[in-house]
């Protein structure tokens, strides 16, 4: 109760001041999302846990109907210095084409999906901060370390419980302190029985869900030179223990180093080079370690006149060959808040070891992108993807997982000319093919097509 009465008090106070002033101001909007999603057998059965070797081989089709509604209010509260106050509400309907076992009851559930305070250039420009429920895509520009707080919710959300704040030392340089809670099992949601407990960090499941994790951490931002910029980080992550399937699974930390730098080469192309590696214990006494690496070269500029962007890298995350026996294994790569589809959407069960718990891979990965209209974009990507250590959850006898390739175009439809209305769509299809890591040869793909509408 004290949440809701703190949350309706920011918003009465920013509404307020912003009728009280003229650098003050307040909006509302909405944006409805619908999707179809047609998928055959998956690597990895969704909802599974950790090691399961199972493939999901019958169809699977249903429709998704999410919509948003949000509020902001902002003031500028000294010559520089300037607060703004969010929220956001979301609910997701489905309907289960097949199989037809799946049943939501309309409005299924709303949850509040974003509530923060945010302040720019207090203290002539020195410091950042947002406090409260927020996305993290992408958070930092860190996109192999954040990318959904909430793996289990389906893409439906992308939150975490965070507190960030940033100081702009000088010129480029920036130091950023943050603290995250991801709680397994929301309690801001009002809705049917169906939709409550449901597993947001995508290890749970039913009555056993209770793997809440958080962490901590700071990241150095800087240039080594003019072309030449790079972040240095530390972080740690904690995960409460849980039950899965009647057996319990011990509470872990891990602690994070990490560097990335990106040269860049020429005004068109950059080297993204990161390592990372962690240490640890779990509640057992059990040492936990882990690394991962990426190298690779990015393009942008244009090719026949159309606007291109092309990449090659190598993500490699270490694996564990008795992780069947040891929770996953005790040297496996935790991908800690990278847990979400930016590098697949069929393959986010093939892991094995739970929702999007992205581990022991090599990953070579192709793409190609061209905007060939204004705003009509083609993606290509493809690469084979071979486990770090063979560990035999796969059910095969080899440690290559399959090749995997994805095309995606996105399109718009209509947007108003004042930027009240926008109608956008994309259709994207993946295509797996097996290689002996796996137990079967049946090929996986996924296709979906999705109109969103924002006002």
């Amino acid at each position: 109760m004290r949440k809701y009465i703190l949350a309706t008090c920011m918003l009465v106070s920013c509404l307020v001041i912003a009728e009280e002033k003229e650098s003050s101001s307040f909006d509302v909007g909405a944006d409805v999302r619908f999707r179809h999603e047609i998928m055959k057998n998956v690597p990895g059965l969704p909802g599974g846990g950790r090691a399961n070797d199972k493939v999901m081989i019958d169809d699977k089709s249903h429709m998704r109907f999410r919509l948003r509604a949000w509020a902001e209010a902002a003031t500028k509260i000294a010559e520089s210095a300037r607060l703004r106050f969010y929220t956001r509400f979301t609910d997701e309907f489905r309907w289960y084409i097949k199989p037809t076992t799946g049943k939501n009851t309309f409005p299924d559930e709303v949850i509040l999906d974003n509530l923060f305070l945010e302040g720019t250039d207090f203290f002539d420009g020195l410091v950042d901060f947002t406090i409260g429920r927020q996305d993290i895509n992408r958070l930092y520009g860190l996109d192999h370390i954040f990318v959904d707080g909430t793996p289990g919710d389906g893409s439906r959300s992308v939150y975490a419980d965070m507190a960030r704040v940033s100081f702009n030392i000088k010129d480029e340089a920036k130091l950023d302190f943050f603290f995250l809670y991801n709680q397994d099992d929301n309690h801001l949601r009002w809705g049917t029985e169906r939709g409550n407990h449901r597993s947001m960090t995508g290890l749970g499941g039913g009555a056993e869900l209770d793997m809440d994790d958080w962490g901590f951490g700071v990241i150095w931002s800087d240039r080594l030179s003019e072309n030449i910029p790079y972040q240095l980080f530390a972080m740690q992550k904690q995960t409460a223990s849980y039950r899965l399937k009647g057996e319990k699974h011990p509470a872990f930390h891990r602690e994070l180093l990490g560097a990335k730098v990106v040269p860049e080469i020429t005004e068109n192309i950059a080297l993204q080079l990161e390592a990372m590696g962690q240490v640890g214990r779990n509640d057992n006494g059990n040492t936990l370690t882990g690394w991962s690496t990426y190298s690779g070269v990015n393009y942008k500029g244009k090719v026949a006149n159309f606007k291109s962007t092309a990449s090659i890298g190598l993500h490699i995350m270490s694996g564990d060959k008795n992780a069947a026996e040891e929770d996953g294994g005790y040297h496996a790569w935790d991908p800690m808040w990278a847990r979400g589809v930016n590098d697949s959407e069929l393959f986010l069960n093939g892991t094995h070891y739970g929702t999007a718990w992205w581990s022991n891979m090599i990953f070579l990965k192709s793409t190609f992108a061209v905007e060939f209209a204004r705003n009509h974009a083609v993606k290509l990507s493809a690469g084979p993807i071979f486990a770090q250590r063979e560990d035999s959850l796969g059910g095969g006898n080899g440690n290559f997982k399959g090749l995997l390739s994805q095309i995606r175009y996105d399109v718009p439809i209509m947007k108003a000319e004042n930027g009240d209305f926008e109608m956008f769509g994309h259709i994207v299809a993946e295509h797996f093919n097996p290689g002996d890591y796996f137990e079967t040869e049946r090929p996986g793909w996924f296709v979906r097509w999705q109109v969103e509408v924002k006002f």
